[in-house]
């Protein structure tokens, strides 16, 4: 039985967690505690307002973050002083919180994905495959769409695409976020990256090779949070007892 962590326990995707959790893993996984701001009392686990909060005796085998991205250098701080492997799924993340990730993983086991999704995975994959296969004679364009309470844009998964294409090409593409501040004609060695924000939409990404004379389309849409939630607990399951390093899903399909 494997005790997980919910850092960001009462929020959306936290709440999903939980409730995995304590259904499709139940004989295999419970959670512990929670951390989150607006902790409460008297739920199914005790939450903990934040790090400093948790007493000596709360155990953890592996905290799954769900929370926001001025939490992370708390977490990690708490995390390697008390030797917890940690599942980094908060969106939104910096390139300092990266490094802060990538120094934490040489004292923990930490696994970080801009997306928990298997399928977002494979999409990269068929995207370099693609971008190599079709050649320079196809025009790149990402187009990302979430519902209207998501704060950062574009989304990390929509830079993790064009990260992944980029560099299976030499980094030789730059990424062009914004087309209306200028009027130019579109260059060869762009990726375009546009972001839609609206209702509920939980998250669709999808690539674009445009060419003369045909257009190939790799599309992936998430139908609900629980793809997200079953992801990361799965990253708990592959994470407890490794050593420390920084894992990716790349070794979670290799699991």
């Amino acid at each position: 039985m494997i005790k997980i962590a919910i850092n960001g326990c009462n929020g959306k995707m936290g709440q999903v967690v939980a409730e995995i959790v304590t259904t499709a893993f139940s004989d295999r996984a419970c959670v512990a505690y929670g951390i989150d701001v607006s902790s409460s009392e008297g739920g199914a686990y005790p939450v903990y307002a934040g790090t400093k909060s948790i007493p000596d005796d709360a155990a953890a085998d592996v905290i799954i973050d769900f929370s926001n991205p001025v939490a992370l250098p708390g977490l990690l701080e708490y995390a390697v002083a008390h030797k917890v492997p940690v599942v980094v799924a908060t969106t939104g993340l910096s390139k300092e919180d990266e490094k802060l990730m990538a120094e934490a993983s040489k004292s923990i086991p930490l696994f970080w994905s801009a997306n928990m999704s298997l399928g977002v995975c494979l999409l990269k994959e068929l995207a370099k495959k693609a971008a190599a296969f079709l050649g320079e004679g196809y025009d790149i364009e990402i187009v990302e769409k979430h519902h209207n309470r998501k704060l950062d844009a574009p989304s990390g998964t929509a830079l993790a695409i064009a990260d992944a294409i980029n560099e299976s090409e030499g980094d030789k593409f730059n990424y062009e976020y914004d087309r209306h501040s200028k009027r130019a004609k579109r260059k060869p060695n762009e990726i375009g990256i546009s972001s839609v924000r609206g209702g509920n939409i939980v998250g669709d990404h999808e690539v674009i090779f445009a060419g003369q004379n045909e257009i190939i389309e790799i599309t992936h849409k998430a139908m609900s949070r629980s793809l997200f939630a079953d992801g990361a607990v799965k990253a708990a399951f592959f994470l407890k007892d490794k050593p420390a390093g920084f894992y990716d899903m790349n070794c979670l399909l290799e699991f």
